[in-house]
């Protein structure tokens, strides 16, 4: 299972592809894409959003799913969906809801 991740353009913001081909701010809000060609759309999809200048530097991260939330697999992913280390109270982590 992976997810399509990138740094929006205008801010700098970790953002996930979600449904409808958006940009979504929260990993459990992103879609999972499963096998080799949904993960080649998704990344379709993620260049598509390159060429029109809304994110920069797309790839596909590796996530499992546990009761039903999105978890990434390795620690750089783990960080950035949570938010800066250094300052806990700021970034997602200070905005983290449950969807």
């Amino acid at each position: 299972m992976k997810v399509i991740t990138a740094n929006r353009l205008l801010n700098g913001d970790v953002v996930w592809l979600g449904d409808n081909r958006s940009w979504v701010e929260r990993i459990t809000l992103a879609k999972v894409f499963e096998g080799k060609d949904e993960v080649a759309d998704g990344l379709s999809q993620g260049a598509e959003g390159e060429k029109n200048q809304e994110v920069v530097g797309v790839y596909d991260m590796a996530v499992t799913v546990e009761e039903g939330v999105i978890v990434p697999v390795r620690l750089r992913e783990k960080i950035r969906a949570a938010g800066p280390t250094t300052h806990p109270d700021f970034g997602k982590r200070a905005q983290a809801v449950s969807a």
